[in-house]
C-alpha cells in the first residue's frame, strides 16, 4: 500500500503506507492537539535535562505517559485510512485514560509504593495490568504488530509453569524452556512496579539521552541543516563521476546521524538524490539500493547512531564518548565501501559527473550554512569534558537556538539593509513570528520522532523484564552454544540469522535490545568476545533487517520513491551494504580496531581491513581499474578470509594475495588504457 505525494522538484516520492505517521493526515483538531502534547513532552524533557533533574521513576513515567498519548493520537485505532467515528473514540477515550493514569498512579503514589515492596495492593495489580494493556496497544499502532505478538509471547511465556498462572502452557513447552512460571502479581510486580520491567533501563534511556538528541535533530532539521548537508555534499562530490550517489552516501551519513532513523533518511534524501541518480544512468533500483544502503550507513555513525550510542554506554557501563570514538573508524569503513560500491557502478557504466552549472558550490554552502556547524562543534566539545549526555543534548539545543537567532539578526540588520531593504516594523515582526514557529515545529517534532524509539524501548522492557524474571537469556545462551557447537563462525552465523528474524517485526532498536539481552552472555562469556565488541556486533547486525530480502524496510522506501521492483531494489541495497556483515566480523577477530593496542599493529589491522573491503566490493562488482576475470574475483575470496583470521602470518599473506590482484587488474588497466 502506497501514497503518492509531491516530492522535491516536482517528481513524486511514493511513501508507504506504514511510513504515514506524521499528523497532517489526522483532522485539524486532532492535529493541534498532538502539537501541544508534544511541545509539552518536549519542554517537559528540556526542563529536567537542564534544569532540574527529575528522579527514576517520575522521570520515566512522566515520559512514558505523553509518549503514549501522542500515540494513540498520531495513529487511529483502526488504521490510518479510516476516520475514528464514534467507536473509534470511544476506544481512543479508553486508551488515553490508560496511559495518562499509567504515569499519574506512579507520580502520585511513588513513595507508598516504595514502601511496601512486594506486598502489593489490588489498586497496584490493576494499574500494572492497565498499563501492561496500554504499552502493547500503543506499540501495535506506533511500531507495528510483530513487536505487540512479541510482548505477548513474553508475557504468556512467563506466566507458563506448574506454579504461574497458566501451569497448562508449561506444558507445552520444551525441557529447556521450562520454568516454574511466575504468578499475575508477580509479574505484574516486576513489569510495572519494579526496575527491570517497562521502566527498565531501555526505557530509561529513551526518556533522557535519546530523546533529548532526537530533539536536537529535530531543531537542526527545522532549521535547514539537513538542505544544508545535502547541497555540501553535492558541492564536494556532484562533478565526480557518479557524483549524485556519491552525495547520496555523504548526506545521507550527515542526516542519519542527526534523525536515527534509515527509512526516515531515504524518504527525505532520496526525494533529492533518487531522480538525480536515475538522470545520470543509475538504474532505479540501483538508484533506490545506494540510497537504502547509505541511509542504514546512518544509524551506525557517530553520535547518535541511530540511539544505539546511548543502549550501548548504559549497557557496558562504557562513557559514551568513548562508544562514539570506537565506533568512528568502523563508521567510515561502511561509508567508505558504499562509497566504492557507487564509484565502481560509475566507473563500470563509463558516467559522468553532473554539470558545475547545476551544483552548488561549496563557499557558497559554507557561507548560507556557517551556523549548522556550530552546535556539532559545541557537542563535541562538551562530550570531550565529560558533561553527563543528557546535559550535552540540552546546551546542544540552546546552542542550535542561539545560533539561529544570531543569524537571523545578522541577516536583518546588517545583510539585508545592505541589499535595499531595510529593517521595518512589520519585517520585524514576521522575523519574530517566523522564529517562534520554527521553535514550537521543532518542539513539536521532536516529541513526534521519538514516539517509535520509546515505545520500542517499553515493549523491549517487557521483553527483558521476563528474560530476567525467567532466566531465559542463560537458556538461550545454551542452546546457541549447542547449536554452534562451540565454533564463534557458526556463532556469529546464528546471530545474524536471528537478527533477521527479529528485524521482521521489531524496528532496530528493539531488536538490539532483545537480542543482546539473549545472546550477549553467550557471546562475552562462552565465546570469548569483548562486551563492548559483543554488543558493537549485535548493534550492527540488527540493522540488516534495513537492507536484507525479504524484509528490507529501507530498501521498501527506496524502491518506493524511484519507482523500482521492491525485491530487486532488496538485492542491491544487500550488496552496497557487504561492509554491514564483513565489519563486525572484523571486529572480533581483530579487536584491536575496537579496543586499541600497540600503535603499529593497529595501523596494520586498519589497513588491511580497508584493502579487504575494497577488494571484496570489487569482487562483487567485477570491476577494479578494469573489468575483473572471474579467477581475480575468485581469489578475492580466500584473501579477505586470510586478512580476517587472527594471525599476523595468515593476514600477511592475505595481504600480499589481495595486492596481487591488485596489480594485476592495474596492469591490464594501464595495457588498455590507450585504446
Amino acid at each position: 500500500m502506497v501514497d503518492v505525494t509531491p516530492g522535491a522538484a516536482g517528481a513524486e516520492t511514493r511513501i508507504p503506507e506504514e511510513l504515514r505517521t506524521a499528523p497532517q493526515f489526522q483532522p485539524a483538531p486532532v492535529m493541534m492537539l498532538i502539537a501541544l502534547v508534544g511541545i509539552a513532552l518536549s519542554l517537559f524533557q528540556l526542563y529536567s535535562a537542564g534544569i532540574r533533574p527529575l528522579g527514576l521513576f517520575y522521570q520515566r513515567s512522566i515520559h512514558l505517559a505523553f509518549i503514549m498519548v501522542l500515540a494513540f493520537l498520531m495513529f487511529p485505532v483502526f488504521g490510518p485510512r479510516r476516520p475514528r467515528g464514534v467507536i473509534g473514540w470511544a476506544i481512543e477515550a479508553a486508551t488515553l485514560a490508560g496511559a495518562i493514569a499509567s504515569g499519574a498512579y506512579i507520580v502520585l503514589n511513588l513513595d507508598a509504593i516504595i514502601a511496601r515492596a512486594g506486598f502489593w495492593e489490588p489498586m497496584d495489580i490493576f494499574m500494572g495490568i492497565v498499563t501492561t494493556v496500554t504499552v502493547l496497544e500503543a506499540s501495535r499502532r506506533a511500531i507495528g504488530l510483530g513487536m505487540t505478538i512479541i510482548g505477548l509471547v513474553a508475557i504468556l511465556y512467563a506466566l507458563a509453569g506448574p506454579r504461574g498462572a497458566l501451569p497448562w502452557l508449561g506444558e507445552w513447552m520444551p525441557g529447556i524452556l521450562s520454568h516454574r512460571g511466575n504468578t499475575v502479581e508477580r509479574l505484574v510486580g516486576q513489569l510495572y512496579l519494579g526496575q527491570e520491567g517497562i521502566f527498565g533501563l531501555p526505557l530509561g534511556v529513551a526518556a533522557t539521552y535519546i530523546f533529548v538528541f532526537v530533539l536536537f535533530g529535530a531543531f537542526l532539521e527545522v532549521t535547514g541543516a539537513g538542505r544544508f548537508f545535502i547541497d555540501l555534499a553535492y558541492a564536494a562530490t556532484g562533478r565526480k563521476a557518479g557524483g549524485p550517489a556519491k552525495a547520496a552516501v555523504l548526506a545521507s551519513a550527515g542526516m542519519g546521524s542527526i534523525s536515527g532513523s534509515a527509512i526516515a533518511n531515504v524518504v527525505t534524501t532520496g526525494a533529492f538524490t533518487i531522480p538525480l541518480m536515475k538522470r545520470l544512468g543509475y538504474r532505479p533500483a540501483q538508484a533506490g539500493g545506494i540510497e537504502a544502503a547509505a541511509s542504514t550507513g546512518g544509524q551506525i555513525t557517530p553520535p547518535l547512531m541511530g540511539a544505539g550510542a546511548f543502549l550501548i554506554s548504559e549497557f557496558t557501563r562504557t562513557p559514551y564518548i568513548d562508544i562514539v570514538l570506537v565506533s568512528i573508524f568502523p563508521a567510515i569503513l561502511y561509508l567508505g565501501t558504499v562509497y566504492l560500491f557507487v564509484h565502481l557502478v560509475a566507473m563500470k557504466a563509463g558516467m559522468r559527473g553532473m554539470p558545475a552549472a547545476e551544483l552548488p558550490v561549496v563557499r557558497d554552502v559554507l557561507a548560507a550554512g556557517w551556523q549548522f556547524i556550530v552546535p556539532l562543534v559545541v557537542l563535541v566539545w562538551l562530550l570531550v569534558m565529560n558533561l553527563s549526555p543528557m546535559r550535552v543534548g540540552f546546551w546542544a539545543i540552546v546552542s542550535v537556538i542561539a545560533v539561529s537567532l544570531l543569524r537571523a539578526g545578522f541577516d536583518l540588520l546588517i545583510l539585508d539593509p545592505r541589499r535595499g531593504r531595510p529593517l521595518t516594523a512589520a519585517r520585524l515582526s514576521e522575523a519574530v513570528q517566523t522564529g517562534i514557529r520554527k521553535l514550537l515545529e521543532a518542539l513539536a517534532l521532536g516529541a513526534r520522532n521519538a514516539v517509535a524509539v520509546s515505545m520500542a524501548c517499553a515493549v523491549a522492557g517487557i521483553i527483558v523484564g521476563v528474560v530476567g524474571l525467567t532466566g531465559l537469556g542463560l537458556k538461550f545462551s545454551s542452546m546457541m552454544i549447542a547449536f554452534s557447537g562451540g565454533n564463534i563462525v557458526l556463532a556469529l552465523v546464528l546471530v545474524l540469522l536471528a537478527s533477521l528474524v527479529l528485524g521482521l517485526g521489531l524496528p532496530v532498536t528493539a531488536a538490539y535490545i532483545v537480542l543482546i539481552v539473549l545472546v550477549g552472555p553467550a557471546l562475552s562469556n562462552d565465546f570469548g568476545i569483548p562486551l563492548l565488541i559483543a554488543h558493537l556486533v549485535v548493534f550492527w547486525y540488527s540493522q540488516d533487517s534495513n537492507v536484507t530480502p525479504p524484509v528490507a524496510l529501507a530498501g521498501f522506501a527506496g524502491a518506493a520513491i524511484a519507482g523500482a521492483k521492491p525485491m530487486e531494489t532488496s538485492i542491491q541495497a544487500w550488496k552496497f551494504a557487504k561492509g554491514l556483515y564483513l565489519i563486525p566480523a572484523f571486529m572480533v577477530f581483530n579487536p584491536e580496531i575496537i579496543l586499541g593496542g600497540p600503535l603499529p599493529y593497529v595501523i596494520w589491522t586498519g589497513l588491511v581491513a580497508i584493502l579487504a573491503l575494497v577488494c571484496f566490493a570489487a569482487a562483487l562488482e567485477g570491476w577494479l581499474f578494469t573489468r575483473m576475470d572471474a579467477i581475480s574475483r575468485v581469489l578475492v575470496v580466500p584473501g579477505t578470509a586470510a586478512i580476517f583470521y587472527p594471525h599476523l602470518g595468515v593476514e600477511i599473506a592475505g595481504a600480499v594475495l589481495l595486492l596481487a590482484i591488485v596489480g594485476f587488474n592495474w596492469s591490464r588497466h594501464r595495457a588498455v588504457a590507450p585504446a
